[in-house]
């Protein structure tokens, strides 16, 4: 019981929350390490799972390689880095790719894989580049599935990224080994609430996100207008008034 009142004490003392080791200095470094990781593997996972899911070639390929990044034991990784380009960010943030990655491929390939095949064949129809189709057509109606793997990709790399605290970087995962090596328990209870309290927190964001970006629901933006779903093209509201001849 104990161990909790600790911990406790220390998060309710305000002197902890100030500093360059403060717990708000933490939480920033943390954030910054994450953002990092989550940006990284969406420049590499969006466009490849967009251009999968669009040309509907290379899927098996696709979830193999998922697969096999989410088998990679992120520290080992970590340490082979680390034996390879010595201390630094780099390691870490190559280690966190492992975990983010696959979440976002997932979430690009299976949202534009999955949009209505007759909403895509109205657009090419309508004389559509294969470019407009992606983007005007495929993109707005995955984007709720893909919000969906950016939402899981940053859990899962806020609540990895406490390993840069194992080549001497910040983060709130200083709290937990610095916990460990002076056998300060309560420390480490510090560290795995404070990042439990900001995952859930940015899930939260990232649910209301996904929420707004339902295709078809209007809640990201208000128009005169009743847009035709999927196709881009705007046709008036009836409004039950016939016009003279």
């Amino acid at each position: 019981m104990s161990l909790f009142v600790d911990a406790w004490a220390f998060l309710t003392d305000g002197a902890n929350w100030s500093g360059p080791t403060g717990i708000g200095a933490r939480v920033l470094q943390h954030l910054w390490y994450s953002f990092l990781a989550v940006g990284l593997s969406a420049l590499i996972a969006v466009p490849l799972g967009l251009a999968i899911g669009h040309t509907r070639r290379g899927s098996a390929l696709i979830v193999g390689f998922a697969n096999a990044m989410r088998a990679l034991p992120t520290l080992g990784l970590l340490t082979f880095a680390v034996l390879g380009m010595g201390l630094g960010l780099v390691p870490p943030i190559l280690a966190l790719l492992t975990v983010g990655i696959p979440p976002l491929l997932a979430g690009a390939y299976a949202g534009i894989a999955n949009v209505d095949a007759t909403v895509v064949d109205a657009s090419r129809a309508m004389g559509m580049t294969e470019r407009q189709v992606l983007f005007r057509v495929e993109l707005p109606n995955a984007l709720p599935v893909l919000l969906t793997g950016l939402r899981a990709a940053t859990l899962q790399v806020v609540a990895t990224a406490t390993i840069a605290a194992y080549v001497n970087l910040g983060g709130l995962g200083r709290y937990i080994f610095d916990g460990i090596g002076l056998y300060r328990y309560d420390r480490v209870l510090v560290g795995a609430i404070l990042v439990a309290a900001l995952a859930l927190i940015l899930d939260a964001l990232l649910a209301a996100a996904v929420w707004a970006a339902a295709p078809g629901s209007g809640r990201l933006r208000r128009t005169g207008g009743a847009r035709a779903i999927g196709t881009g093209v705007t046709r008036p509201i009836d409004t039950g008034v016939t016009r003279p001849e």
